[in-house]
């Protein structure tokens, strides 16, 4: 009992002697508020108003599987050549959107992520946890600023493509299972971040995260500004609900 009267004493004369690091005050905390729900007379909805394509999976036609199911043994190159011969009217001929990413592919003859091949370096992690490598692959679309990202798995003796997104892109990052895409938006001092994750029932990189971010200063303003709105997408896939993204490291096997 003396020892804990005589360590209050001394920490009241701690808090009174004013030194740099005595104990300080943090505020009042602010109340709790709880969520109001609204509208509580409609009836909750059983099926979505649109498609949205939030599972976007299908096999890749055209491209071999080795017997031994080794992803790194596909070409990254005639995975792009396979999805450009799929869609002739996007990148065939002098007036597809396109046409410069399919006349680049001649460039390519030394592999992915050399000279003006539009293919980027293909990234191989096991993003689907059945212990074997799985391939993050990227390539531009020409001309212009958007860039592709797929996610492609062997499943059985198939290729398959269990993610797909384009866009202007300021970083991608593989974390964990995760594949998280950071995008330019049109509000300064912001940024789109994605995040696929690995979903084993539906067997895709399902958009587990959709979030517009600050990264530059905060400017000054008399009044509070509304928080930015959610943005409305033509890719692939559409925002989900936006609950806060975890951080996320770039470690990654190359290829």
């Amino acid at each position: 009992m003396r020892r804990v009267v005589a360590g209050v004493l001394v920490l009241a004369a701690a808090v009174g002697c004013g030194d740099a690091g005595g104990l300080e005050g943090a505020g009042s905390t602010p109340t709790a508020v709880g969520p109001a729900r609204l509208w509580p007379e409609l009836t909750p909805a059983s099926s979505p108003a649109f498609e949205i394509g939030e599972v976007n999976t299908e096999p890749v036609k055209g491209v071999d599987v080795p017997a031994d199911g080794d992803i790194r043994r596909v070409d990254p190159v005639g995975i792009v050549r396979a999805e450009i011969d799929a869609n002739p009217g996007d990148y065939a001929g002098d007036k597809a959107p396109y046409r410069e990413t399919d006349r680049r592919m001649a460039d390519c003859a030394e592999g992915p992520g050399h000279g003006k091949c539009p293919v980027l370096r293909p990234y191989y992690r096991d993003l689907t946890g059945d212990g074997r490598e799985d391939l993050t692959l990227g390539f531009r679309l020409l001309p212009g600023q958007t860039t592709v990202v797929r996610v492609y798995t062997v499943d059985e003796d198939r290729l398959m493509q269990v993610m797909a997104w384009e866009d202007a892109l300021s970083g991608v990052e593989l974390a964990g299972r995760s594949l998280v895409i950071r995008s330019p938006s049109e509000v300064a001092g912001y940024e789109y971040r994605l995040q696929w994750t690995w979903d084993r029932d539906q067997r895709a990189m399902l958009l587990t995260h959709d979030e517009m971010l600050r990264t530059g200063p905060r400017g000054h303003s008399r009044h509070p500004s509304a928080p930015p709105s959610a943005r409305s997408s033509g890719s692939p896939s559409a925002p989900s609900p936006t609950p806060s993204s975890p951080s996320v490291s770039p470690s990654a096997s190359g290829g």
